[in-house]
Formats: structure tokens, C-alpha cells, sequence
């Protein structure tokens, strides 16, 4: 995470022309203790100080991995790259201080900061392996038993009163629009929007995107709930959903999903017809490709599937822009490699479950030791995106250190994870997981319209 501090905050410091304000190396402008009262000059020199103290920890780790016994030979080599790459970026992070360092300069420079971080990720995920996979964590998931809870299938039984029936009914329509998931992807499209218009971001827009993309997860949710309705009662953790039980009938949930569509392209439409096409393209992707072909089918659903996640940050670009720009995509990326680091958690927490369902998800294929290492790669993964987001666009240093200190604990807890390969770890990572997201969008959001 010390040298993912440097990367990001290193793009930061590029981006808003803190790096101008310290033009010699490796002293600022002749100084080597700077007045805390000039802000870029600060962030300039905080930078080198903080790359000198995060080499030395480099040279320690590799150390001890050379000195340490029994140490796995691919982890020595992956840290002696990192620490050989090391002083190139030293020495390029010079160049680009002293001189009017061009694009390609600072690209290169970026390249080799993600190299030195993708060597030391490397190194953690295979010793984490090493010390905590045992044989039994790369089988799949033997053939579980029936779920014998109750009811598996079947109507419910409906309250007398009207009341309480209605009461059931509304609850029931409410849960087919999967509401659990409204408020990240809504945050995530008002991130899109924050990026495109900043300041100048309307409330009209905002209103619009947000009712369009609430009636479209809806819509999303029901058609899934639909097709999945005989699976679900297989599934201890679904059995107990609207149509799993008949609650509503088939008809009227269709219905009410067609009519969540409508409604969600009429909201959008009032944008323009870009925002409109993206969220058919959103209900159509999650509920038939997702939900049809990837899940039932593919190991790798999940990592496909999140293109439905990353739809709603290209819909709020385009509902400011008309258009479809490289900040946009940045951030649609960020969250395409955030969900299979945020969903093998749960795949791992409900394994069973899943299996008895027939999904293929990655724990129940190819076993656990596979899945907790896929979920370090995509973290490291997501980290890298959301450097890259930094480098693109104009956020600031709330947005980088956010996401150097959420991404520190997302981390943690995927350590924890490997170490106690319980049902609560998983959790607690896929929580992780959310707080780091959320918070991250929430930066974007702060540092476009504030700062």
C-alpha cells in the first residue's frame, strides 16, 4: 500500500501541478525542509519523502524474503524485481521534476510504479498461498445436500386481512427491485456525472439519472427473480423470495418489469438518447446475458457479469455529456474489476449454497485457494484502475487518499481472509469491500463538485 501511495498520489500530485512548485531534485528548491504553509509545495516533497521511506521498507521486505528460510523462490524474484525497478522510478521521477517531462514521460513513469506494485501483489498473493492453502482448498465443492429448509416450493400463506395482505404484496414487488443494490450503483452514476460536469453539475440531471437508474435496477431485479424463480428454491439464502414462494404471480411480475423498463427509458429519454440506450442496454445485459447465459453457465460470470455494475458510471457521463469520454470509462473500469474482488467473497460465504443452486461460480469449480488468490488479483487490480481514474481526470487528494486508506483495509481484510477461511471472514471482507467503493464514489463526488 506504500508504494500504491506513491502511484496514486504521484498522478495527483501530476494532475494539479504540485509538482511545478518543487522544480529541483532532490531538494526543493534548494531546501530539504519546506514551510507547511504552501500546499503544492508540501505535497511535492511529501511525495519524496514518502518514496524514500517506502524504498527502504522495499529493501527490508526483500531482505527478509533472501534471509528468511523455506521462503518461495517465485516470492524472492517477484521483490527482487520490485527493488531493482525501484531506483528506474527514482531516477524517472527525477527527470519529470526537473525538466518539462512530456506525456510519454509520465506514462512510462506511471508504467513502472504499477510494475513495482503488481511485483510486490504477486509476491503477497503467492506467499499467502504457500502458508495458508491446504490440499482440500483446491477441490471443488463436493455435491451438497438437498436444502431441506422450508418452503422450498409452493405458495406461501397469505394473511386474511387486507391489510396485511397488501402490506405482503407491496413488500413483495419492493424486494423483486432488488433495493440492496440501488444505492451503490445510483452512487456510482452520480460519480459519472460529478467527473463530467463538475461544479456545474444540475439538479434536473441529477434527478432524472437517478430516477431512470432506481426504475432500471428495479426492472433489472424483477426479470432476475423471474427467471430465476425455480433455482431459488433450491437455494437456502433465496428461498424465501416473492416468486420462489408465489407471492406474485409470474404475469404480474413480468408486467411490473416491463413497466419499471418503460418508465426507466421515458427518465432517461428526458436526458437524451444516449442515457436511454445505455440503460436498455443495462436491464437487457443483466437480465438476459448476466442471468441467462453467464451465471448458469460460465466460471467466469462474475468477472463478465460486472459489466452491468460499470454501465451506471457510463450513463452518468452521458447524461451531462451526450457522450462517451475516457474519465467515464476509467471509472466504468474501476468498477468492472472492483466486483469480482467484492463478489468471490460472498461466492465463498455461500458456496453450498451456490452449488445446490447448479451456478458454477469460481469457489464451487475450482476451490477456495484459487478464489481467495482471484480476489487478491482483483483488488490489486481495482487499486491499479483507481490510479488510472486519478491520472485522467482532475480529482484531487481527498480522492487519493481515500482510496489508499479503504484499500488498505479492503486488504486487510482479504489477508484476514486467507488466514481464517471462515463463513465471518468472508463477510467481513465483502463488506470491505462495499465501504471501500462507496467511500471512493463518495470522494469523487466530493472533490468534482467542491474542489
Amino acid at each position: 500500500m506504500g508504494v500504491y501511495l506513491l502511484i496514486i498520489v504521484g498522478a495527483t500530485t501530476a494532475i494539479t501541478g504540485a509538482s511545478d512548485a518543487c522544480p529541483t531534485w532532490p531538494a526543493c528548491n534548494g531546501q530539504w525542509v519546506v514551510p507547511l504553509s504552501d500546499q503544492a509545495l508540501v505535497i511535492a516533497w511529501g511525495h519524496r519523502v514518502a518514496a524514500l521511506l517506502v524504498g527502504l521498507t522495499v529493501l527490508a521486505t526483500v531482505a527478509v524474503a533472501w534471509l528468511g528460510r523455506d521462503v518461495d523462490r517465485r516470492v524472492r524474484l517477484a521483490l527482487t524485481l520490485s527493488l531493482v525497478l525501484y531506483p528506474l522510478q527514482v531516477g524517472l521521477g527525477a527527470v519529470a521534476a526537473t525538466t518539462s517531462s512530456t506525456g510519454l514521460l509520465s506514462a512510462v513513469h506511471l508504467t513502472v510504479g504499477v510494475g513495482i506494485f503488481t511485483a510486490i501483489v504477486v509476491a503477497l498473493a503467492w506467499t499467502l498461498e504457500t502458508e495458508t492453502a491446504s490440499e482440500p482448498d483446491w477441490d471443488p465443492v463436493p455435491e451438497p445436500d438437498a436444502f431441506d429448509g422450508e418452503p422450498t416450493d409452493g405458495r406461501v400463506e397469505m394473511p386474511s386481512g387486507l391489510l396485511a395482505r397488501a402490506k405482503l404484496t407491496v413488500n413483495a414487488y419492493f424486494r423483486m427491485m432488488k433495493p440492496r443494490l440501488m444505492w451503490l450503483l445510483c452512487l456510482v452514476a452520480a460519480a459519472g456525472m460529478a467527473l463530467a460536469a463538475g461544479p456545474a453539475l444540475r439538479l434536473e440531471t441529477v434527478g432524472w439519472t437517478l430516477l431512470g437508474g432506481i426504475l432500471s435496477i428495479g426492472a433489472s431485479g424483477t426479470f432476475n427473480h423471474v427467471l430465476e424463480r425455480d433455482v431459488d428454491r433450491r437455494m437456502q439464502r433465496t428461498s424465501d423470495r416473492p416468486l420462489a414462494v408465489d407471492v406474485i404471480p409470474v404475469r404480474n411480475a413480468l408486467a411490473f418489469g416491463f413497466l419499471l423498463t418503460a418508465a426507466s427509458l421515458f427518465a432517461f429519454a428526458q436526458l437524451n438518447l444516449l442515457a436511454a440506450g445505455l440503460g436498455l442496454t443495462a436491464i437487457v445485459f443483466y437480465s438476459v446475458v448476466y442471468t441467462l447465459v453467464l451465471k448458469p453457465n460460465y466460471v467466469s460470470n462474475t468477472v463478465i457479469g460486472g459489466a452491468a455494475g460499470a454501465l451506471p458510471a457510463l450513463i452518468g457521463w452521458a447524461a451531462v455529456t451526450e457522450t462517451i469520454g475516457l474519465p467515464g470509462l476509467a471509472l466504468a473500469g474501476v468498477i468492472f474489476l472492483w466486483t469480482p474482488a467484492h463478489f468471490y467473497n460472498l461466492a465463498l460465504a455461500y458456496k453450498e449454497d451456490y452449488a445446490r443452486g447448479g451456478f458454477p461460480m469460481l469457489p464451487v469449480v475450482r476451490g477456495e485457494a484459487v478464489t481467495r488468490k482471484h480476489i487478491v488479483w482483483y483488488l490489486a487490480a481495482t487499486l491499479v484502475s483507481a490510479a488510472f481514474l486519478s491520472a485522467v481526470s482532475s480529482l484531487g487528494l481527498l480522492y487519493a487518499l481515500v482510496s489508499v486508506a479503504l484499500g488498505a483495509v479492503f486488504l486487510w481484510m482479504v489477508v484476514r481472509l486467507h488466514r481464517e477461511q471462515t463463513s465471518d471472514a468472508a463477510f467481513r471482507a465483502f463488506h470491505a469491500s462495499n465501504a471501500y467503493l462507496g467511500a471512493l464514489l463518495v470522494a469523487i463526488v466530493v472533490d468534482s463538485l467542491a474542489f
